[in-house]
């Protein structure tokens, strides 16, 4: 009987060395072994991280494995999490876990019948800054949330990623790609959304890429690339979410929310530490801070905690609890963003079908109880 959850991870992509590399920082699984449909890609990785390389089948049947991390595309993530899910074994998915609500639902309840976990990222709102600010909005510093803004502004990921097809097909864009984070984020300070509309447009049709082997090939758009909401939230509040990958430069910041005693400034929901301001009465902001594991420097100069959301999640598999990146959780952000994109499709508002609990905070203790 091992003391951890035994773990295997399925896609040996970018993403895959940092879930194996910051492994080691927690205690509650183990990364054991790896499998890509190129073999040679999960060769490769498993002798970096001293792991075992397996087929797929493999993988999926060995009896040792409690857990897969379901790393592969996301138009693949739904066929992929059901195998494994289909094979007795819990999953964690990176984002977005699904592509549409009818697919989160198909594997919650196939989860369910069979008595297992789904997880999922971002784990971001696990991080240091974000934890505080849950603090101080639950500890009613701020008064209640009323509105705020949310921005995540960029030129796109062809300037710096090799192969930048799939960012901008069907299931991806700046909307699945990147919402995950500000999506998550909002619902755990504030709660649930009810109901969204939104605009969107699709400036560039091609674009070209600017880094690795393929630089200067061109590649299609095939979804939004700009997408402006407004979000509803179950509270009453109304936050205002602009995303795009046709800005060259932004000073907005990446999240504000405005309460009835003061306003607070919130750092990017991407990573996992930053600086987290306050203010009140019209007084300059004040940056807050507290004393948090996950402040520390670990990883490249950054506070980078991925893969604390699967952490939690062994442990709660153990104690027999939920966790925090959940099911109901993941849907319920996926729910937001499709209903973003049909909007503005549409030019209609649409009320959401999903709905979540917030997640219990993370606090200082919980968070140094995960680290090995």
């Amino acid at each position: 009987m091992h003391n951890s959850i035994q773990v295997g991870i399925l896609g040996c992509g970018n993403i895959s060395a940092a879930y194996m590399r910051m492994a080691a920082f927690f205690k509650d699984y183990k990364v054991v072994a790896c499998s890509d449909l190129n073999s040679a890609v999960a060769k490769a990785r498993a002798a970096e991280f001293e792991l075992r390389a397996l087929s797929i089948e493999a993988l999926l049947a060995d009896p040792e494995i409690d857990l897969i991390v379901n790393l592969t595309i996301p138009a693949a993530h739904f066929s992929v999490s059901k195998s494994i899910l289909e094979a007795g074994k819990h999953v964690y998915s990176e984002k977005p876990y699904v592509l549409s609500v009818a697919e989160g639902k198909e594997l919650a309840a196939l989860a369910q019948a069979k008595g297992l976990r789904i997880g999922s990222s971002p784990d971001t709102f696990l991080g240091a800054s974000h934890q505080l600010a849950r603090s101080l909005i639950d500890s009613g510093e701020l008064g209640e949330i009323t509105s705020g803004t949310a921005h995540v502004m960029s030129h796109g990921m062809e300037d710096w990623h090799p192969n930048p097809d799939f960012f901008y097909q069907p299931g991806a864009g700046p909307v699945l790609d990147l919402g995950p984070y500000y999506m998550t984020n909002l619902v755990q300070l504030i709660g649930p959304i009810v109901s969204v509309s939104a605009m969107s447009s699709t400036p560039q049709k091609v674009r070209t890429i600017a880094n690795g082997d393929r630089t200067g090939e061109t590649i299609p758009v095939d979804t939004p690339t700009t997408v402006h909401a407004l979000l509803q939230f179950k509270s009453g509040a109304i936050i205002s979410y602009g995303t795009s990958w046709d800005v060259h430069s932004s000073e907005h910041n990446n999240m504000e929310l405005y309460g009835e005693k003061g306003s607070m400034y919130v750092p990017d929901p991407n990573f996992f530490a930053g600086e987290l301001r306050t203010t009140d009465a019209g007084d300059a902001p004040v940056t807050r801070n507290w004393q948090h594991p996950f402040n520390e420097i670990n990883d490249d100069g950054q506070a980078n905690y991925r893969g604390v959301g699967l952490a939690e999640m062994a442990l709660a598999i153990k104690e027999q609890r939920p966790h925090r990146c959940n099911n109901d959780l993941a849907l319920h952000v996926i729910d937001i963003m499709t209903a973003i994109l049909h909007a503005a499709a549409t030019g209609s508002v649409i009320k959401l079908s999903t709905k979540c609990e917030q997640p219990a905070p993370l606090s200082p203790e919980q968070a140094q109880a995960l680290i090995a």
